[in-house]
C-alpha cells in the first residue's frame, strides 16, 4: 500500500512540473521572449536542485521524507499559482526556480523512500515508480496543451498548481515509513563518493540522459512552433514519449534481469542519440511523435535503471546523499546546455541543441559500454 500511495504522490507533482515545462515555455513565447529567454528559463529549473541536492538528501538520512515531501509539493504549487496572480516574464522566472526548489526537495526524498522499502524487489519497485512516471509524463503536458489551447495560460497553471498540492495534503493525512538510515559518518563531504568508479559513471550517464529529457521539453515546443504546430499537437507530441516510457517500464524489471542494467543503459543510451539526431529533419507532428515515441523506449529506461545504480552503489546510510549527488550531476548540465546553446538557438533554432545532445548521448553510450565490459573482466 505504500508503494502505491507513493507513487500517486509522485505521479501528482509530476504532471505539475511536466505539464509546468510546456506551460513556462509557450507562455514565454507569447509574451514575446526569444529562445535564449527560454533557455534561461529551463537553466532557473535546475538551479535549486543544483545547490540543494545533496543537502535534501541528507536531511532525508537523517530525519526521514514525510515532511519534505509536504514541503515540496506546497512549494510546487505557490510556484504555479505566481504567474496567475503576478503576470510577465519575471513571474515566469520566479514560478520556474520555486519548482525547481520544491521538487528536489520531493523528488529525491521519494527515490530514497522507494530503495529503502526492500532489497530484493528494488528494481520491480523502482519499475513501478517509473510507470508512474510515465503516466504523468503523458498527462502533464496533454493537459497543459489543451489548458492552454481552450482555456487559457491561467487556467493552464491553476490546473497543475492543483495537481502539485494534493500530495501536500495526501502528507497531512499519512504517515509513510521512515527513510532514515544508519551507517557512514555523514561529516565526510559529499564528493568522497565521487571515488568510487561505478557509482561516477553512472552519475555522469545519469546526468547525460536526463538532460536528453529535459531538453527535449523545452525545445520540443520552440522547434514546434517554428514549424507551424499547434500547442495541443506539440502537447501530443511530447505525450507520445510518456507512452512509450510506460511501455519499456512496464517490462524494464524482465529486461535488466536478462540483458542486466548495464546493458540495458547502454542500449538506451546509443537509441537517444540517433532519434536526437533525426529530430532536425522531421517537419511534421505525425513523425515528431515516432521520434518522440524512440526517445521515450530509450530515455524512459534509462531513468529509472541509473536511479537503481546510484541506489546500489551508494554506501550504506549514505543512500540519500548519493541520490542527491545523482540530481546534483544532472543539474550540472541541465544548466550548463541550455544557457550554452541558447544563443545559439536564438540565432539557428532548435536543430543545434539537438545536434548537440546526440553527440552528449552517443558519447555516454560509449562510456556505458565500457562499463559493461569492465564489469565482465
Amino acid at each position: 500500500m505504500t508503494l502505491y500511495l507513493v507513487v500517486l504522490a509522485s505521479v501528482l507533482t509530476s504532471i505539475a512540473q511536466r505539464g509546468s515545462k510546456v506551460t513556462l515555455s509557450l507562455y514565454a513565447l507569447e509574451l514575446g521572449a526569444g529562445s535564449l529567454a527560454v533557455g534561461v528559463l529551463a537553466a532557473l529549473f535546475a538551479t535549486f536542485p543544483l545547490l540543494l541536492a545533496v543537502h535534501a538528501g541528507r536531511i532525508s538520512d537523517r530525519f526521514g521524507v514525510r515532511y519534505l515531501m509536504l514541503l515540496g509539493g506546497l512549494t510546487m504549487s505557490v510556484a504555479l499559482v505566481t504567474p496567475v496572480f503576478l503576470p510577465g516574464l519575471q513571474s515566469l522566472f520566479a514560478c520556474a526556480a520555486l519548482l525547481g526548489l520544491g521538487h528536489i526537495f520531493f523528488h529525491v526524498s521519494v527515490h530514497n523512500l522507494i530503495g529503502s522499502l526492500g532489497s530484493d524487489e528494488r528494481t520491480r519497485n523502482f519499475a513501478t515508480f517509473s510507470l508512474g512516471s510515465s503516466i504523468a509524463a503523458f498527462i502533464g503536458p496533454s493537459a497543459a496543451g489543451f489548458a492552454i489551447e481552450y482555456a487559457d495560460f491561467r487556467s493552464a497553471l491553476l490546473l497543475l498548481a492543483a495537481s502539485a498540492a494534493l500530495p501536500a495534503l495526501l502528507m497531512l493525512v499519512y504517515r509513510p515509513p521512515s527513510a532514515k538510515s544508519e551507517g557512514e559518518e555523514r561529516t565526510r563531504s559529499a564528493f568522497d563518493l565521487l571515488a568510487i568508479p561505478a557509482l561516477r559513471r553512472t552519475l555522469i550517464m545519469s546526468g547525460v540522459a536526463l538532460t536528453g529529457i529535459e531538453l527535449f521539453s523545452f525545445y520540443l515546443p520552440i522547434y514546434g512552433r517554428s514549424i507551424g504546430i499547434s500547442a495541443s499537437h506539440i502537447g501530443m507530441v511530447l505525450s507520445c514519449y510518456a507512452v512509450a516510457g510506460f511501455m519499456v517500464r512496464s517490462i524494464l524489471h524482465r529486461l535488466a534481469h536478462r540483458y542486466t542494467e548495464i546493458g540495458v543503459l547502454t542500449a538506451s543510451l546509443f537509441l537517444a542519440a540517433l532519434a536526437y539526431a533525426l529530430l532536425p529533419a522531421l517537419r511534421e507532428a505525425v513523425l515528431l511523435g515516432l521520434a518522440a515515441f524512440t526517445l521515450g523506449l530509450a530515455l524512459g529506461s534509462a531513468q529509472p535503471l541509473t536511479i537503481i545504480l546510484t541506489y546500489n552503489h551508494a554506501p550504506a546510510g549514505r543512500s540519500g546523499e548519493a541520490l542527491g549527488l545523482r540530481i546534483m550531476a544532472n543539474k550540472v548540465t541541465q544548466i550548463g546546455v541550455p544557457l550554452a546553446f541558447g544563443g545559439l538557438g536564438a540565432a539557428m533554432g532548435a536543430a543545434p541543441v539537438f545536434l548537440a545532445t546526440a553527440a552528449f548521448l552517443f558519447v555516454a553510450g560509449l562510456l556505458s559500454l565500457k562499463s559493461g565490459k569492465g564489469r565482465k573482466e
